[in-house]
């Protein structure tokens, strides 16, 4: 087995079975993997599986099921391009199918999505917008903000923790990001993006635009503070789950997939242009200016963003401020999603004004 293999599995099995891949899906197709180069191929091949179910249940009228195998394989054929920028046709040959797979399912899931394209600098941004199924409108809403390999098609079981709390979910796709990543490079200010994002789901009548947080992963864990530094009052809530502070820092001690999907995304030429452009992504000078209440969600074992970022960051934010620290928890701290899951939900619930049990 090459590095690269070793590399994702050892980082990221939990992340996978925790957000959608079943446990024996995940051994079949790693399980003798040798070659870093077939990886996206193995990943597809199981989501046609997948995908075909979907399309045999939408053929005989069974449409819940339809939903539910059709969102799998959209998860699948996303962790097929998962920082798979080595082939770049397969890589986007395999998210246009994530992308398919969960535009089909929207309808067909429980409680249903809704595509949401919004202009923006001579392209668009794109979301997915769920509605929960208790209680009345307008809704309170979070804002789901993914990291560098993740897009919104990852973010179904997220999702569902603050949908069964009465909160409307909005994940989308930002600069660099699935949908955004062919025209719109990363990028360190997201005052840009989540003002339109924002805009977007305040514009809707079933939204309370009173009521709205923003939460981020991974890179996301950046860019939602950053949101909030930028927009003020606007934002309710925000939380950062295994963001960096500085992004730059990092650089030095990132697997090899990670800085070469940054350089990509980022649209850099060198190694040392994607980390002068990783060196844009800092909190400083403008986490002081973030007022809305902030929960940081952290694993003190996370191999990719040094857990004293989080501290940087509880110690700098302009506001309320609380640091839930995982002390056996890897990056993103998807292998211990119960104990901070559920409870990142609540407290969101808790800043929104809405009942936990609508």
């Amino acid at each position: 087995m090459d590095d690269r293999v070793a590399s994702a599995i050892a980082h990221w099995g939990p992340r996978f079975t925790t957000n959608g891949v079943t446990v024996a899906d995940f051994g079949r197709v790693t399980q003798g993997l040798e070659h870093w180069r077939d990886w996206c191929a193995a990943w597809s091949a199981v989501a046609a599986e997948h995908e075909a179910l979907g399309r045999d249940a939408l053929a005989e009228g069974r449409t819940l099921s339809a939903g539910h195998h059709l969102e799998r394989a959209a998860i699948y054929y996303h962790f097929a391009k998962f920082v798979f920028v080595e082939d770049l046709d397969q890589m986007r040959e395999a998210h246009a199918n994530a992308v398919r797979c969960l535009n089909d399912a929207l309808p067909h899931l429980s409680p249903p999505g809704h595509r949401v394209e919004i202009p923006f600098e001579g392209s668009r941004l794109v979301g997915v917008l769920r509605f929960p199924s208790g209680g009345a409108a307008p809704y309170p809403a979070v804002l789901l903000i993914s990291g560098l390999d993740s897009t919104k098609e990852e973010q179904r079981t997220v999702e569902q923790t603050f949908l069964e709390r009465g909160i409307a979910t909005f994940s989308v796709d930002g600069p660099g990001q699935g949908e955004a990543e062919y025209d719109l490079p990363i990028r360190g200010d997201w005052s840009g993006p989540g003002e339109a994002f924002l805009d977007a789901l305040g514009a809707r009548p079933e939204i309370d635009a009173d009521r709205i947080a923003v939460w981020g992963v991974s890179l996301g864990g950046y860019y939602a503070p950053r949101v909030a530094a930028a927009v003020g009052d606007r934002v309710k809530a925000c939380v950062a789950l295994a963001g960096p502070y500085d992004f730059g820092d990092c650089w030095d001690g990132l697997p090899a997939l990670t800085r070469d999907t940054f350089r990509v995304r980022s649209y850099a030429g060198t190694d040392e242009e994607a980390h002068r452009i990783a060196s844009t992504l800092t909190l400083d000078g403008h986490a002081k200016r973030i007022t809305a209440p902030l929960l940081i969600v952290f694993g003190r074992k996370d191999r990719l963003i040094p857990w004293r970022h989080a501290e940087r960051l509880a110690g700098s934010a302009g506001g309320e401020v609380e640091l839930l620290m995982l002390e056996e928890a890897n990056h993103g701290c998807a292998d211990r999603a119960p104990w901070h899951r559920p409870y990142t939900a609540d407290w969101v619930a808790d800043r929104l004004g809405t009942a936990e049990n609508p």
